[in-house]
């Protein structure tokens, strides 16, 4: 008797844990990594390829639930509506956690060039979107408190000028909102601010993710170094050729893991030569214990580029319009790596039209 009740004691535990087991949630899948290259100041192709990963609803507001959003820079320059872009990130970054999700936005070195005051490939547009109302009397302003300065520069070059003329010469080359623009990409300023605490490298589940690559000199270094150092660097908006966020080996410009062409990559020629790009990648991998680097930077008119057994992956496809490649972004789940190409929308969704 006593025996039967033991075994029907068993024979209950046993059935509860197979009852269990059948309503045991599923073991939990690897997180979902979005990663999205150069965007240079097309907003509309940003929404389209956020909209197409899930990322945003309609309004432009975080859908992507616990998806974490890798965005590698340069995100401003040669595009109209670097602004609008930058204020989709700085919003993101705050509505994503509050959903299980995480928003990386890495430093480019367009943005490195915006807070030191190189603004080459900024356009008439992006000046324009910071223009308020009294951008013009700002503007003279800041003429009237650098006069003698202003005055100095131009007549180095033609001492006949007339005061009048240098003052109409300087209003012409300032168009407005330019005051407003470098006031918000100093330091101090909200968009320079936001761009310094951002990462120039993040690791995320294996996954490197730097904007321009990382070379074997600095593979030497921590990412927390590294990143360290460019915060340093753009605080005191360093204009020396070897800093970290100028230097063609720094993490923001170099090339030297997609091609060893010295028009391409400008890496100095003096010293000893460079390892073979299998070989410095495996010694960044390994030095950051990663499966692989996602760079952008470099772009590629074909698309998404899964090079060297899937150990470096290149994204900026040329996604602007000024480049007009094909919009894209990179889907990682655990080891499965998807390029997606995405349909590219007519009309900026806030009515920018061509350019």
């Amino acid at each position: 008797m006593l025996a039967r009740l033991r075994r029907a004691v068993r024979l209950a535990a046993v059935a509860l844990v197979a009852a269990c087991a059948a309503f045991a949630p599923p073991p939990s899948q690897s997180p979902r990594i979005v990663a999205v290259g150069d965007l240079h100041g097309d907003f509309a192709v940003w929404r389209d390829i956020a909209g197409a990963a899930g990322l945003v609803d309609s309004a432009g507001h975080w859908t992507g639930g616990s998806t974490t959003l890798v965005q590698v820079g340069d995100v401003v320059d040669r595009g109209p509506e670097s602004l609008r872009i930058l204020h989709d990130l700085m919003r993101l970054q705050k509505e994503a956690p509050k959903h299980g999700g995480r928003v990386i936005a890495l430093v480019g070195n367009h943005e490195a060039m915006n807070l030191t005051g190189d603004l080459r490939y900024t356009t008439p547009a992006d000046f324009a979107a910071f223009a308020t109302p009294g951008s013009e009397a700002l503007r003279e302003r800041l003429y009237q408190a650098r006069k003698g300065e202003v005055e100095a520069k131009y007549r180095a070059t033609d001492p006949k000028m007339t005061a009048q003329a240098i003052h109409d010469a300087w209003i012409q080359s300032t168009p407005l909102g330019w005051v407003e623009q470098r006031l918000a990409w100093a330091p101090n300023g909200e968009i320079g601010k936001w761009v310094i605490r951002n990462p120039a490298v993040a690791l995320v589940n294996g996954n490197l993710f730097v904007h321009g690559g990382i070379s074997v000199e600095y593979s030497k270094q921590s990412i927390d170094q590294i990143n360290g150092q460019v915060l340093a660097a753009l605080k005191i908006v360093s204009h020396v050729d070897n800093s970290i966020i100028n230097s063609p080996l720094g993490p923001l410009w170099y090339r030297g893991l997609i091609s060893r062409d010295p028009k391409v990559t400008q890496i100095p020629t003096a010293g000893p030569p460079r390892p073979p790009i299998d070989q410095e990648l495996a010694i960044v991998l390994s030095g950051y214990g990663a499966k692989r680097i996602v760079v952008g930077h470099t772009p590629n008119l074909k698309g998404i580029q899964i090079l060297h057994d899937g150990t470096l992956v290149t994204i900026d496809t040329g996604n602007s319009r000024y480049y007009g490649g094909p919009p894209s972004y990179l889907e990682i789940i655990g080891d499965n790596l998807v390029p997606h190409v995405v349909q590219r929308s007519t009309l900026a969704p806030g009515g920018g039209g061509e350019w």
